[in-house]
């Protein structure tokens, strides 16, 4: 009884608040010991009118977000060089720095910028003439050199090209694609407006908001399809939970399930194919598929129990879900073309729900709840053993960035809700509130095409 209790309160109360021209403030509260120090030096400019985005703090500030690296304050520079040629390595290995970043930014036309960069590697750079023999000739050593790229782009365009060389810049570094070059969906809500529930979708930094619909009745569960153009979403904007699927370039949108009752909880399949979605169209909560392109569907669990929160495995052929059929919620799995039960993955904790796999399937970020408190925690499919990843008040909706490495929620601080950042491992942790109000159900999109 309880479970249906938080489940009728969460389709109920989901809402936040934001306006137009607000973004996320990004605050960090538990960084990484052992960051790797690097140096994103002022980008040099030549030209009449200087663009309006700084790239070299948007870069700094995304690779110090990831928890990985520790960009070094322009204060402790011990020179601003404008290229790698120009390097004293000996003066950065000091400093202890492991990579240079150096930029350049000419004006081609108004609004038109040439953006050039290069990432250096400090421990093999010299301060000499050292050279090397290449063919018949000695040329000088570019070894250090790890990345040297050149790109035109619009005035419109800056910030996410700096979000794209911060994405280059930490897969050079890491071996792992970056995830800046992304964007989230959340909803807010205003209680000062007409309309107070809003949809938006923004930078991975919160910057450049934008409204993709209001509703004077609450507005949840975001889920972004794998083309990163569409998002499915639950509005009760017609006085009864409604599913609608929007394209975020053109705004046109479709009521895909508005049955009586619930119609909650939409998730794209991998291959955009299908969403999974709880429905009570026949009686009690349960697990369904949609066919996106026929407008059918097909009913996946059957049982006097509440099933929700449905989740696709990285196969396209597997559903976890939340359900309280064993007394309290807790995460099953059922195959979607199998007549066999569903069958209870998760034992540690007296509630977990709200779970989604990680990209290899091999663990699964959800809510737990132990002693009364509510954290996002991970959970190794294999073994079966549980990370609790965070250590603020009443946590729920995660979401994980689409290369694995960082999870978006949302939790309560301050009597506000608010967005907050945790890494994978749990080490690195970020608040992201909004100037006014709260924010709540956070979704990050896949990788843009």
């Amino acid at each position: 009884m309880k479970f249906r209790l938080i489940l009728l309160v969460t389709i109920f109360s989901c809402g936040l608040s934001f306006a137009a021209d607000q973004i996320l403030e990004i605050k960090i509260t538990q960084g990484i010991e052992d960051a790797r120090p690097i140096a994103i030096l002022p980008f040099q400019y030549t030209g009449m009118q200087r663009p309006s985005q700084i790239l070299d703090r948007i870069v700094a500030a995304d690779l110090h977000r990831s928890g990985q690296f520790r960009p070094l304050p322009t204060s402790e520079m011990p020179e601003q060089p404008e290229t790698s040629k120009d390097i004293d390595f000996k003066k950065w290995r000091s400093k202890g720095v492991e990579a240079i970043v150096t930029g350049k930014i000419v004006e081609l036309s108004p609004g038109k910028y040439e953006v050039s960069y290069e990432l250096v590697d400090v421990f093999q750079g010299h301060t000499g003439n050292k050279t090397v023999l290449r063919g018949n000739s000695l040329m000088q050593s570019d070894s250090f050199l790890l990345l040297s790229r050149k790109a035109s782009v619009s005035e419109a365009s800056l910030r996410m090209y700096a979000h794209q060389i911060s994405d280059a810049i930490y897969q050079k570094l890491t071996g792992i694609r970056g995830a800046f070059a992304t964007r989230i969906a959340y909803v807010s809500i205003n209680k000062q407006k007409n309309n107070p529930y809003q949809l938006y979708v923004a930078d991975s930094d919160g910057y450049a908001p934008q409204r993709l619909m209001s509703s004077s009745e609450p507005v949840m569960a975001p889920n972004w399809a794998p083309d990163a153009r569409k998002l499915a979403y639950v509005s009760f904007e017609n006085g009864n939970s409604e599913i609608w699927v929007q394209d975020i370039y053109t705004g046109k949108r479709t009521s895909v399930s508005k049955f009586k009752g619930i119609n909650s909880a939409p998730s794209w399949s991998p291959d955009g194919k299908f969403l999974a979605l709880s429905l009570s169209k026949d009686g009690n909560s349960e697990i369904y598929t949609l066919n996106v392109s026929s407008g059918k569907f097909k009913r996946i669990t059957n049982h006097y129990a509440i099933d929700t929160e449905p989740s696709w495995a990285p196969d396209g052929k597997t559903l976890i879900f939340t359900s309280d059929r064993g007394g309290r919620p807790q995460i099953y799995r059922k195959p979607i073309d199998s007549f066999s039960r569903p069958k209870r993955i998760t034992w540690e904790g007296d509630y977990n729900a709200g779970a989604s796999f990680t990209s290899d399937g091999k663990n699964i970020i959800m809510v737990h709840r132990n002693n009364g408190l509510y954290h996002i925690a991970s959970l190794e499919v294999a073994s079966g053993y549980v990370h609790i990843l965070t250590d603020t008040r009443l946590d729920e909706s995660p979401s994980l960035s689409p290369n694995g490495s960082m999870i978006i929620y949302s939790a309560l601080y301050k009597d506000r809700q608010v967005l907050a950042a945790v890494s994978m491992d749990g080490r690195f942790k970020a608040r992201l509130p909004s100037t006014v109000g709260g924010v709540r159900a956070p979704a990050w999109s896949p990788y843009l095409n």
